[in-house]
Formats: C-alpha cells, sequence, structure tokens
C-alpha cells in the first residue's frame, strides 16, 4: 500500500506554508490514487496537531478524504485515509 508522508517540523511556525504543504500533500495523494498520507507534526504543545486538525474539518477539504485517524501509540502523527 503506498502512502505519502508529510512531515511538518520544518515550516511548525508558517501558518500559511503549512496550509499549502497540506493542500498539496492532500492533491498529490488524489492524481496518484495514494491511499493513505502521514502527517508528522510532532508533539509539541500541540497547537499545530490543532491546526491541522482544524485544516482537515473545512468543508472544501472534508470533501476530499474519506476519514482522519489519530495515531494511539504516537501522539505526534494523524493519518489521513483516501477510497478510491
Amino acid at each position: 500500500m503506498a502512502k505519502l508522508k508529510l512531515d511538518l517540523h520544518d515550516i511548525y511556525n508558517k501558518s500559511k506554508d503549512i496550509d499549502v504543504a497540506l493542500k498539496n500533500i492532500i492533491q498529490e495523494a488524489i492524481d496518484c490514487k495514494i491511499e493513505t498520507i502521514e502527517i508528522i507534526q510532532g508533539k509539541g504543545s500541540g497547537q499545530l496537531k490543532k491546526k491541522v486538525l482544524r485544516f482537515l474539518q473545512l468543508p472544501e477539504i472534508k470533501n476530499l478524504y474519506h476519514r482522519i485517524e489519530k495515531d494511539s501509540k504516537n501522539f505526534g502523527r494523524i493519518f489521513v485515509y483516501f477510497r478510491f
């Protein structure tokens, strides 16, 4: 199963860059019919995780994927699943 990975550590403090990176990887997953994206936002204070989850809840984004899953073993990861 193919999977894309997005590590947000380098741009954690650049809100616009985070939105662009998330949009780009979601579009790439759709274009290439990749079923899973792993978003690594790190543990930190939890602000970045909240931002990522808020972005994924936007109506125009939410329509694109099937479901999201917060990694129960690793607080610093979120999985986004697609159905094609």
